[in-house]
Parts: structure tokens; sequence; C-alpha cells
């Protein structure tokens, strides 16, 4: 029988497996060595493709990183959506989830490279995070004697710990950090400790 085209759908399919095996290999290596370490190489030798693929789809190893940005940006912000508790509950099992995205984080901040292409970007999204914890304190959520930025920090640091002191989270607690029963309980034990910073409602003096 002769060969049938691909229809347009089969011919756009194909493209879209590409592009999500490159971003996934990507976050893996960015995981494994950092921006600055990582190369276009590994990369396509880990999705399989030709490194010009790469080149094409997302202009090379920074057009990566910023459509990876981009990505969890949007998920971020999906995420800090809900009462402050649920939202930090939601950080701590976003780790789980995206372990080699949240690996390049604790890389960027520890291995003194200069920086990543979307740093503008990641301070932007950041202090966007700070305002949303500012109008959470102003609606009563947050006691007004907290600095919102500082909360931020030590909210962020908490939510990554088990990623970035698995050594120290190891001897505490005698658990393994990397498990996903370890994580569900972090991420709950953090949740009802967030949960003690919201002030008490008063009694209605009716």
């Amino acid at each position: 029988m002769p060969r049938r085209s691909p229809d347009p759908a089969d011919r756009k399919r194909d493209p879209e497996r590409t592009r999500a095996r490159i971003l996934e290999a990507a976050v893996a290596e960015f995981g494994a060595k950092g921006y600055a370490a990582a190369r276009v190489s590994g990369i396509a030798d880990r999705a399989g493709v030709n490194k010009q693929l790469i080149s094409y789809y997302f202009g090379g190893k920074e057009g990566l990183y910023r459509e990876l940005a981009d990505r969890w940006r949007q998920e971020g912000g999906q995420l800090a959506e809900g009462p402050l508790a649920e939202v930090v509950r939601g950080f701590v099992l976003s780790t789980r989830d995206r372990r080699d995205w949240a690996r390049l984080m604790v890389w960027e901040n520890v291995s003194g490279d200069d920086g990543t292409p979307d740093d503008d970007g990641d301070t932007g999204f950041l202090r966007a995070q700070v305002d949303a914890l500012r109008a959470r304190q102003e609606a009563g959520e947050v006691p007004d004697d907290l600095d919102p930025a500082h909360l931020l920090l030590v909210l962020v640091a908490a939510a990554s710990a088990p990623l970035s002191m698995p050594k120290v989270a190891r001897r505490i607690t005698g658990e393994d950090p990397g498990s996903a029963e370890f994580t569900e309980r972090y991420a709950e034990q953090l949740a009802r400790l967030v949960e003690r910073l919201v002030p008490p409602v008063p009694p209605d003096p009716a």
C-alpha cells in the first residue's frame, strides 16, 4: 500500500515531543551540573537528539534556561494561591516532583557562578511574592511585626531544606530526606508551623 503523508496534527506532534524531551533533559543536566557547567552536547545526549535541534527550537543553552524559568514562574504563581500554609506545603511537595529544577536553584546559590541568563526575571518574580506576602499581612494573615521580605526568605529556605541540606536533615530526623514519605511529613509539619503565624481572630464583642 502507498505510504500516507502525515496530516498536519502528526507533523506538529513530533516537534512537540522533541521539545518536551529536550526540556526534560535540560532540567536533568542543569540540576546535575549547574547552569555554567552544563553543555548543550550533554543535554542533546540525554534527550537523544542532534544538538543542532536545541539551537533550532530554543536558540541554545540560554534559550533553554529562559524557557524553563518561564515555566517555573508560571507554576510557582499557581502554587502561591490559597492559604499561606497550603502554599508552603505545595512548594515543599514541588521539590519532590521537580527535584532536578530545585537542585539547580541550590547549585545557583552555592556554586559562585556569575548568574543565570534570567536573573532579572527571577528577581521580579520573587519581588512579586514579597508584595503578595505584604498583601496577606494587610489582610491579617501575617503578623504585623514580621517583615515580608525576610519572611519569604525564611519560607523559601525552609521549603528547600531537605534538598539543600540532606545530610543535616538525615542526622536530625534519622530519615531519608529524599523519600516521598519524608517529604509528605515535612510538608505537613511546615504547614502546621506556618499556621501558627496566623494571628487568632479576636472574639466578637457582640
